[in-house]
Formats: C-alpha cells, sequence, structure tokens
C-alpha cells in the first residue's frame, strides 16, 4: 500500500500548485534542534539494512533546516476486561474487526478497530480501511440478524449508563468546544492548532468538568 500511495503521488497532476514533497529513506530522527523555545532544525542517522528485516545505524548524521515538527508515533493499547488479549502484540484478536474468541467463535456483537485491533502501525490510509472493513461486518451481522438485542435500547441509555457509573463524558456540542479551544491555542503560534493531548484537559475544554 505504502508503494502504491508512492506512485499515485509520482504520476498525479500537479497543476500550478508550487509546494513540493521530499522523502528521505532511511534516515532515522535523533534530535530536534530548537532555538528561544522554536524548532530551527532536525538531526537524522542515516540508517542500512541491518539482514534481518530491521535497521541499523550507521553513525551519520543530517541536519535539516525545518520549522515545525509533528509526531506520528502510536501507543500500545491497554486490556480490556472480559475480552480475549494478546499480549504480544498488546491487541483484541479479530478476523475481519470481529472479535474472536480463544475457541474461534465471534465474540458476538463485539467488535475492534484502530490500534486496539492493529497495533501501532501502519498509516492512516491503514486505519480507515480496516475501521472500513469492521464497520461492513458489523453491519453484515446486523442485517442477518447476528447482533444481540440491547438490554436498553433507548436513545438516551449511554448517557444514563455512564452517568450511572460515575463517568465523566462528553457531548458532541462538547467537542466543538474543545476543536475551538485547540484552534485558539495555535493562533499566537501561527498554527492552524495545538492538540489537547491530555484526557483530564480535553474534558475540561469540552466543558465536561471544570
Amino acid at each position: 500500500m505504502v508503494a502504491k500511495t508512492l506512485e499515485n503521488w509520482a504520476i498525479r497532476d500537479i497543476g500550478d500548485r508550487p509546494h513540493k514533497l521530499f522523502l528521505h529513506f532511511f534516515e532515522s530522527p535523533v534530535e530536534v534542534l530548537g532555538e528561544d523555545g522554536k524548532v530551527v532544525g532536525l538531526r537524522t542517522e542515516r540508517t542500512e539494512l541491518d539482514g534481518t528485516g530491521n535497521v541499523k545505524g550507521t553513525g551519520q548524521t543530517t541536519d535539516w533546516d525545518v520549522q515545525a515538527v509533528y509526531r506520528a508515533v502510536g501507543y500500545l493499547s491497554d486490556e480490556l476486561p472480559k475480552l480475549p488479549w494478546d499480549a504480544v502484540s498488546s491487541t483484541v484478536p479479530d478476523q475481519g474487526g470481529r472479535v474472536i474468541q480463544e475457541n474461534g467463535e465471534h465474540l458476538a456483537s463485539t467488535y475492534v478497530t484502530g490500534w486496539i485491533r492493529r497495533g501501532p502501525v501502519g498509516l492512516i490510509g491503514h486505519t480507515k480501511g480496516d475501521a472500513n472493513e469492521t464497520v461492513a461486518n458489523l453491519l453484515d451481522d446486523f442485517a442477518n440478524g447476528r447482533l444481540l438485542d440491547p438490554a436498553a435500547p433507548e436513545t438516551d441509555a449511554v448517557v444514563a449508563f455512564l452517568e450511572g457509573k460515575g463517568l465523566t463524558y462528553t457531548t458532541w456540542e462538547g467537542w466543538y468546544a474543545l476543536d475551538a479551544a485547540e484552534k485558539a491555542l495555535g493562533e499566537p503560534q501561527g498554527r492552524e492548532r495545538v492538540k489537547i493531548v491530555e484526557r483530564e484537559d480535553m474534558l475540561r475544554a469540552s466543558g465536561a468538568i471544570q
């Protein structure tokens, strides 16, 4: 999929757009260079194949003039109670997004996607493809009567459940508030937004907690 994406980029019609994208393979970031609290460069180390499918550093470094650095790293998921678990990959075993038990049977009405399914690897395209597959199988199970009947089908049942557990949650309006808060943080820096990372901070920005 990565090779296909690069091929499509190479043959696309760019029109009169002035921007270019440069890809540097076998370069591993080792240090973000800063000055007066701002990013001024990125130092990378040249790598080479080690014969096992992985790479190793060569000790040769390059400093690149850049003004912004974006993190694109994944995180291992936590084990969820009452769900099958693969401790090696930190994922829930599945087939097409359907959670699979040790006996090979689908755990009814239970689905996964994202890093809990794949692990912290791949590109956005992989994640979108996984989500599409999971939703397609969920809809197929619904159409063929394979979903469990909900104990509380009322539209406000989820909110009642969360409040009954004493859990803090946000609403769709709260998400808009969070979106506006992130954009406001980025504006003084000339950025589209500054991501609010911590859960407590996100809940606070969305108005869920004071």
